[in-house]
Order: structure tokens, then sequence, then C-alpha cells
């Protein structure tokens, strides 16, 4: 996992696999990024090859833990379905519970409504 800090967002890229092995790790960066004051996180999923249910309960988890903050949680992952988390996602109907975008370029611009611009608005 590669941290980086781009235009006030925390950003997590995720690589290879995530499971049961990689959860507790990818729990403890988004855990630490939120302790550390980082309410703005992208989880950048274009490189991750396999996600099972471990890794999706994290990142709901993730979700929860950032909107309880006040925060912001938003993904990176192709929307094709020759990737693997994107058709997890399509499977599941789980694209209506995130904040998912094709690019790390759009999901780090202001443009987009956040979770709390959402939840003053309705």
């Amino acid at each position: 996992m590669i941290k980086d800090d781009l235009q006030g967002w925390t950003v997590l890229h995720v690589l290879g696999e995530v499971d049961y092995a990689v959860v507790p790790e990818l729990r403890e960066h988004v855990r630490r990024a939120v302790a550390d004051g980082d309410h703005r996180i992208v989880l950048d999923l274009t490189r991750v090859e396999f996600l099972d249910s471990t890794g999706i309960g994290t990142l709901v988890a993730a979700r929860r833990l950032l909107r309880s903050t006040g925060g912001s949680l938003r993904l990176v992952m192709p929307g094709n379905n020759d990737h693997h988390v994107n058709r997890v996602f399509t499977a599941l109907g789980l694209r209506r519970l995130f904040d998912v975008h094709p690019d790390l370029t759009e999901a780090l611009s202001d443009d987009i409504p956040t979770d709390e611009d959402l939840s003053a608005a309705g």
C-alpha cells in the first residue's frame, strides 16, 4: 500500500489482493489517517486484482467511519467489466453505496459534491 497526500486528500493506493491477509493493514491505514485528522480519503483500487468479502467489509467499515466523523471516502476503479473489483461491485450492487470514480484526477476534483454536501442538501 502506498500513501500520498494530494490536493487535500489522503490517497491510499491499494495493490494486489485485498483478502483476509491484507485487510488488517488496510484497516489500520484508514484508522490511522482518520486519527491523524485526515477526513478526506481516496482509496485507489485500480491495481487491485482480487477482492473478497473481508475486503468488502473493510470498505463498508471505512465508509461508515468517515461518515461518522463528517469525512468523505472516494473510491477509484476503472468502469470496465474486465476489472475484478468493478465486477464484484456491480454484482453486489455496491456502487450505490460508494462515491466511485474512474480515475484519480476525477476523484480529487472539488467539483464533485462530498458526503457532507449531500447530507446538508438532503
